[in-house]
This record gives C-alpha cells, sequence and structure tokens, in this order.
C-alpha cells in the first residue's frame, strides 16, 4: 500500500480539516506513502470525488470528517458506473462520529496510525430503495423523531453537538402521531409509532449507544422500535440511550433483521447516517460485507 488520495473539507463539522490535515500528514510521510491530497470545496464534493477519481494505481481513499463525509464517501463509490473499489480510511474530524466511537478511534493522529498500517476490515451496507432513489448507509436509517429531530437541529447548529439531544427531547414533547406498517423479515406490524431506526453501528448521533448489540460486520440491522406512549415515559427512557440500557425497557422492541421496510399512512422523510435523504415507503436491506475500511 503506497498511494492513497487524502480528502479534506475545511468548512464542513468543526472547521478542523485544515487543522488535523497538517497533523496527520506527517505520520503518512513517516510510513513513505504518496499522497494526492484534495480539498472538498462545495457541498457533495466528496460524493463527486469518490464517483470520478482515477481509482486504478490507488490503494485507499482516506477522508478527514464525520458520518455525514463517510456518507459521501461510500455512496460515491458504490454508485460508480465502472464498480470499482477502494478501501476507505476515515480520519476523525465531524461533530458527531458515530462511526468512530464504534471504532473506538476519536482521535485523528490514531485514526492515520491505523490506516498506515493497512489492516482492512469488511463492513456491512445497508441499501434504502425508495420510490425513485436507493441510497446506501453505513450507520443508521431512521424515522420518526430521528427524522424530525434532524431536521430541527440543522436550525440548531450554534449549540453543537448538544443540538442533537435537545432536538430529540423537542420532537417527543410534540407527541406526534405516526401511523405505520412495518415489515421485518417478512412478519407485519401495524401501530402508531414514536420512532423506528435501524442500525449498523451502537453509536448514532452525538455518544447514544441506540443499539448496543450491534455489529458491523455480522450481516444484519439492528433495529429499534418504540411505539406512541405517554410523553413522560419516553423523556425518561431518552437518557438511557447514551448507555445503551434502553433495551431493557418494556417501551423498546428490539429486533436484528437482515430487511425491513417502513410504510407510513402519510409520506415522511427519512434520516439516513444523520443526513436528510428520500421518502418512505422505503425498503432496506443489508448487504454483508460490502466494502473494505483501514481498521
Amino acid at each position: 500500500m503506497k498511494k492513497l488520495y487524502l480528502i479534506y473539507n475545511p468548512h464542513g463539522g468543526l472547521k478542523k480539516g485544515k487543522h488535523i490535515l497538517k497533523k496527520v500528514i506527517p505520520i503518512f510521510e513517516d510510513a513513505k506513502k504518496e499522497l494526492t491530497i484534495l480539498e472538498s470545496k462545495y457541498a457533495g464534493h466528496i460524493y463527486d470525488y469518490a464517483q470520478e477519481l482515477e481509482f486504478d494505481g490507488f490503494d485507499g481513499l482516506c477522508i478527514i470528517g464525520g458520518d455525514g463525509t463517510m456518507h459521501e464517501a461510500i455512496n460515491g463509490m458504490l454508485k460508480r458506473k465502472d464498480r470499482k473499489r477502494l478501501p476507505i480510511g476515515l480520519i476523525t474530524g465531524g461533530t458527531g462520529n458515530s462511526f468512530m466511537h464504534d471504532m473506538n478511534c476519536l482521535d485523528p493522529v490514531k485514526a492515520a496510525q491505523k490506516i498506515v498500517k493497512g489492516n482492512l476490515k469488511k463492513i456491512d451496507i445497508a441499501k434504502i430503495n425508495t420510490e425513485n432513489h436507493f441510497y446506501y448507509s453505513f450507520n443508521l436509517i431512521g424515522w420518526g423523531v430521528p427524522t424530525d429531530s434532524n431536521i430541527l437541529a440543522e436550525k440548531l447548529r450554534w449549540l453543537g453537538g448538544a443540538r442533537y439531544s435537545i432536538s430529540a427531547i423537542l420532537e417527543v414533547i410534540k407527541g406526534k402521531n405516526r401511523l405505520a406498517k412495518i415489515i421485518c423479515d417478512g412478519v407485519v406490524y401495524e401501530d402508531n409509532y414514536t420512532f423506528i431506526i435501524g442500525c449498523n453501528t451502537v453509536h448514532v448521533g452525538k455518544g447514544m449507544k441506540m443499539a448496543p448489540k450491534a455489529l458491523v460486520d455480522d450481516g444484519k440491522l439492528d433495529l429499534i422500535i418504540v411505539k406512541k406512549v405517554n410523553r413522560l415515559k419516553l423523556l425518561l427512557l431518552f437518557p438511557k440511550l447514551f448507555k445503551g440500557t434502553h433495551i431493557k425497557s418494556p417501551l423498546v422492541e428490539y429486533l436484528q433483521v437482515k430487511e425491513f421496510s417502513i410504510i407510513p399512512k402519510i409520506k415522511n422523510g427519512l434520516n439516513i447516517d444523520g443526513e436528510m435523504k428520500g421518502f418512505t415507503p422505503a425498503h432496506v436491506k443489508i448487504k454483508k460485507g460490502k466494502i473494505n475500511i483501514f481498521s
């Protein structure tokens, strides 16, 4: 492994991309890696890079950022017309960093050191089919509170990482009706739900252990289902999300599935890897070992 792309975004996340770049370049140089450094200059640029860069002769696609950055890179690469793939190396630099929480690697220097060692790990990717589009997810597919709270969180960016928790609490208080049919590995359920979230990783948002049993390479999605109940009970459940103890609550149904569908009475948006992408109805299916990451 000698030639690597390294993409950074000076404006995304906590706006530390350029600072992190300066810290990690010596790690690659000391390991005798040949870097092609690229700057992300607009929203969606990393997606475009992953779709259009020449992969022949390169050994990896490295990116500085968080979950949104990883989402762009994976979707761009998996939608390439030539079907070429490179291992992805994520260097921690986002706001939430759910994936790197799972990898136990929140230090960007440590992440770069792992990359130069060249060890690879296959991880699962979920494919989400909606009415007119399809998307790939490495982290989460959320509907209900995860969608509505993410919309609100974007308006509260000035609160930093705390905006995820605050917006979720505010959405619970609203107590919306969300009538839907869900199909989990062929079994049909119908009810009024607070939220449904399919996780490939343990962590979501800013350190929430939403799916404590999740593994990124087990060929399954961990599905957390919460029906509509008393608001106070939901608010008391919320702090447990950070420790993963919420799954012991009778309010929570926890399933491990290979595929599921969400078919609400009213068309709603989806939260895919923390990004607002697509609308219901949606069918989600896990693809085992779909990509390689540096680990």
